[in-house]
């Protein structure tokens, strides 16, 4: 027969077949396997298929037949239809993250597991990927994410892109610009995220009842070694210092850290800080403390890891952070479940009216806040002004306004930037609302039109 194409190959599957010797008074015989149906086996007495229930019957592994077969040799031989002739329940407890599929493990996933905000390193409102300088300055750089620096030493942050690891589009890269290869005792360089105490009041940390978390992240560096952090609590008194390996310089690795809830100190459930976590780029002995084991201390790094502040132009990228409550680390997810749910969570702490590609401070017509004009008697000045805020902020916010041309506690004639007037009190007037006062010896023009951008804070 002519075939198009290849011609098809065939193959003979056996599941597997049981044989026996027939005895001819004989009828009871034991399967090696469990089976459900007389359907699922296949009976044959010397040659010949025997009808399933009329010619025997099963129960568990036993097959007895209605006649006994004659005297034999392999004249009786039960052959199994299928692979899965047996259902089995797998015992408590002994399936666990690693044996599930990853699609399945995606599916699982559940809003808001992951208590870092902005763990993609997606969103960088104040320098739109510029780079930020630390030396002796505790910045803010990429939304949520703090930058320490007490050495002699000193580096940048800064949010750049990733084309080399699945799911990831940006990294917070640190580059060290001036070393410090003999941090004091009392310094620190560090990278840390603190998160309010209403998104972890749930671990019960400071009770019997306290809840494990786990840690992950994606992490490469140009040294290699034990890197430390820690995670640690407001009061800065009790403390958990880790440790991860970088094991190939350059070269994106995932880590996980189990850590178990602490049973005692003070953990805030408020809007306070709930908990810091502290990726450390180099700190000194005051501050690091043996990995693994909760102390009453200010330990912000493990004993003994690598100082990347020690080493002139050593580069440190992370992405990908996730906090989630379990001793698994679960595949990620950002806290918010898509970017513009992550911006308005960054949003609860700083917030501009700058677009999100201009960077605060900037001059630039695009955005600006209108301002209403005020008759006061012989006077004609700006309205004081007011606004509602997108979302509530963490707490009443410092505030502050921008000209046109980017200047700071300063508004705009439109049109005019050459002119400006002095912004004599700008505030929050609360987590929702901001409001400000002018300069009262500035007169404003009923023919003029006023704009501002600006800028709320409300900061850990």
């Amino acid at each position: 027969m002519a075939y198009l194409g290849n011609t098809p190959t065939t193959q003979s599957f056996i599941s597997g077949t049981d044989y026996f010797n027939g005895t001819g008074s004989q009828t009871a015989f034991t399967l090696t396997r469990t089976v459900n149906s007389v359907n699922d086996i296949q009976v044959v007495v010397n040659n010949v298929v025997q009808q399933p229930n009329d010619a025997y019957t099963l129960s568990g592994t036993t097959l007895t037949m209605t006649s006994a077969p004659s005297a034999g040799t392999n004249n009786v031989y039960v052959r199994y239809l299928s692979t899965t002739t047996q259902v089995i329940t797998p015992s408590q407890n002994t399936v666990s993250w690693n044996t599930l599929d990853s699609n399945i493990q995606q599916d699982l996933g559940v809003m808001f597991k992951n208590r870092i905000i902005n763990g993609s390193m997606v969103i960088d409102q104040r320098n739109a990927g510029a780079a930020v300088t630390v030396n002796g300055a505790v910045p803010y750089t990429l939304d949520r994410w703090q930058a320490w620096d007490t050495t002699d030493g000193a580096f940048t942050v800064q949010q750049v892109a990733v084309t080399n690891l699945n799911g990831f589009v940006n990294a917070l890269k640190v580059t060290i610009t001036t070393a410090d290869a003999s941090v004091d005792a009392g310094q620190v360089a560090s990278i840390s995220q603190n998160i309010e105490g209403y998104n972890v009041a749930d671990l019960n940390w400071g009770t019997t009842n306290a809840k494990t978390i786990t840690i992950s992240f994606w992490v490469q560096s140009s040294l290699t070694g034990t890197f430390g952090g820690a995670v640690e609590n407001s009061a800065t008194n009790r403390s958990y210092p880790f440790t991860y390996s970088i094991s190939s310089a350059n070269t994106w690795q995932y880590k996980t850290i189990t850590i178990a809830g602490d049973t005692t100190g003070t953990w805030l459930t408020t809007n306070g800080i709930g908990l810091r976590v502290w990726f450390d780029q180099g700190t000194g002995s005051t501050y690091t403390g043996t990995a693994g084991a909760w102390a009453s201390a200010d330990y912000r790094n493990a004993t003994g890891a690598v100082s990347v502040i020690g080493t002139l132009n050593a580069t440190w990228q992370i992405t990908g952070v996730q906090l989630e409550v379990g001793t698994q680390a679960t595949a990620f997810s950002t806290a918010g479940g898509s970017y513009g749910a992550e911006l308005a969570l960054c949003q609860r702490y700083y917030y501009k009216t700058y677009n999100i590609s201009v960077v605060p401070g900037t001059s630039t017509v695009e955005g600006l806040m209108p301002l209403e004009v005020l008759a006061d008697g012989t006077l004609t000045r700006l309205k004081p002004f007011s606004g509602r805020l997108p979302v509530s902020m963490r707490t009443q916010p410092t505030v502050t306004a921008y000209s046109e041309t980017g200047t700071a506690d300063r508004i705009s004639v439109y049109n005019n930037s050459a002119t400006t007037l002095t912004v004599s009190s700008i505030a929050g007037r609360s987590e929702n609302s901001f409001g400000s006062y002018l300069n009262t010896t500035t007169n404003a023009s009923t023919t003029a039109s006023y704009v501002c951008q600006f800028v709320a804070s409300a900061e850990l």
